[in-house]
């Protein structure tokens, strides 16, 4: 089976979410036009790490930003992807949503991990669920920027049958080294696809140099962006996964035993 994927790497205006809207749109459109199924956009696309502005921004999943996005999606009939400031009324969450074709909710995810260097623990409240969404193409997940470096979340959404990661990033320099090299690596351990957007452009003393990627189960870069806004697309052949894991069987070679002893 293929799917057909676009990452919109775009530089997020800090609180200024109809300006980021406007790029979304944009490129949500030419994404279809190009017969993508599916279209990715940064973390936290529509604000940035404005976080002490949150109250003003984040929303239910229904509303707001995100009823905005599921309308777009329903627009173009297209799968989005991207995360927003979510208003859970017990606290605010930085959560990724797949709106579907028709505009429906197929899936939400908030980030386990939150970054430190930016705050977010001070403004947000942390994920605590790690669930698998079954999609059109097959078991997919979710993961937000900094749950990158936790190996132990991709593991556990290889075991579930996750067959395509998809993961939204603020990565700023000078970590460009750490980025390729852990989205490489999360593919390679779990054979699977790792699909990445990360954002471009500066936010006061932090700088982000996308280098979006789509990373196949054996960690080839398929597709990938410089430093500049852009629209990449690329066809997932999502019967790779089964050929890799049939051919090294690191499911099945796993001694849990040993990993759990004390």
């Amino acid at each position: 089976m293929k799917l057909n994927v676009s990452l919109g790497q775009i530089d997020v205006s800090v609180g200024q979410p109809e300006r980021n809207l406007d790029k979304v749109r944009a490129m949500t459109a030419e994404a279809r036009r190009r017969g993508s199924e599916l279209v990715i956009f940064p973390e936290l696309w529509s604000t940035g790490y404005d976080l002490e502005r949150v109250q003003e921004y984040a929303t239910p999943v229904d509303q707001g930003l995100f009823a905005e996005t599921a309308d777009l999606a329903r627009e173009h009939e297209i799968h989005i992807l991207g995360s927003l400031l979510e208003d859970t009324g017990q606290g605010y969450r930085n959560t990724a949503t797949i709106f579907s074709p028709e505009g429906q909710l197929l899936g939400r995810y908030s980030k386990v991990h939150l970054f430190r260097p930016m705050e977010e623990d001070v403004y947000l409240v942390a994920g605590e669920q790690a669930p698998l969404f079954s999609l059109p193409w097959g078991k997919s997940a979710l993961a937000i920027c900094y749950d990158l470096r936790f190996p132990e979340l991709f593991r556990k959404y290889s075991l579930g049958g996750a067959r395509v990661v998809f993961l939204m990033a603020e990565w700023p320099w000078p970590r460009l080294v750490h980025w390729q090299t852990l989205l490489k690596a999360r593919a390679i351990e779990n054979q699977c696809f790792v699909v990445a957007c990360n954002r471009v452009g500066e936010s006061g003393e932090w700088s982000f140099f996308g280098h979006s990627g789509i990373y196949d189960p054996s960690g080839e870069l398929l597709a990938g962006a410089a430093d500049d806004e852009t629209l990449v697309t690329s066809s997932l052949d999502l019967d790779m996964v089964d050929v890799v894991r049939q051919s090294m069987t690191v499911f099945e070679d796993r001694k849990d035993d040993v990993y759990t002893r004390k």
